[in-house]
């Protein structure tokens, strides 16, 4: 499988990768990701360079988004001074689910995250979704907080704020050929060194 870059064409599929997942998600009793996404916000991500697609011949299998910001909110000033990636909207298609592309992808983004100089890769997910929490506690997350106030709307509660982070480390062991070039340019760069 090849991960590279995402390009405005793939806002359709990435659309459409959102609403699988939440379909999926309502089956299973979660009410994450109910909303449908912004397509122009999506758009700005992509065009931004930061969302990657890993495809499986002609298909797209899962998608990732990396960012060397956080989220308003979540972070405290500290933590924002260790150079840390972010991960977002993680997500596998269906018909790859099952294969552990999922924890593939995380041992890119930590890879990718080493590369670039960080020493995290954190991530927020949806406070109620306690599966997806174990789903990252089981692929060495660790638990850092979990954040319910002041959300993105007038400050109300926050829907994704289970804060998580592991060891940006070396790991080639994901298999994918990369082909999504240059790294990631961190913002908070500090004195700490690994």
């Amino acid at each position: 499988m090849i991960i590279e870059r995402a390009n405005p064409s793939d806002l359709s599929a990435l659309l459409a990768f959102r609403e699988e997942a939440a379909s999926w998600l309502t089956v299973l009793g979660i009410d994450q990701w109910q909303r449908p996404y912004p397509a122009d916000k999506l758009l700005a991500t992509i065009e931004a360079g930061v969302v990657y697609m890993v495809r499986d011949g002609a298909t797209t299998a899962a998608t990732i988004t990396l960012t060397p910001e956080a989220e308003d909110g979540l972070w405290t000033p500290r933590e924002l001074q260790e150079p840390s990636v972010f991960i977002n909207k993680l997500t596998v298609a269906r018909t790859h689910a099952g294969r552990d592309l999922g924890g593939r992808l995380l041992d890119w983004a930590g890879d990718r995250a080493y590369h670039s100089s960080a020493v995290w890769l954190r991530l927020d997910a949806w406070t109620t979704n306690s599966k997806l929490q174990d789903y990252y506690l089981r692929h060495g997350f660790a638990h850092v907080r979990t954040v319910t106030e002041g959300g993105a709307v007038n400050g109300g509660p926050r829907v994704s704020g289970w804060l998580a982070q592991r060891a940006a480390t070396p790991n080639e062991a994901h298999g994918f050929i990369d082909r999504t070039g240059t790294s990631i340019p961190l913002s908070h760069q500090t004195d700490i060194t690994r």
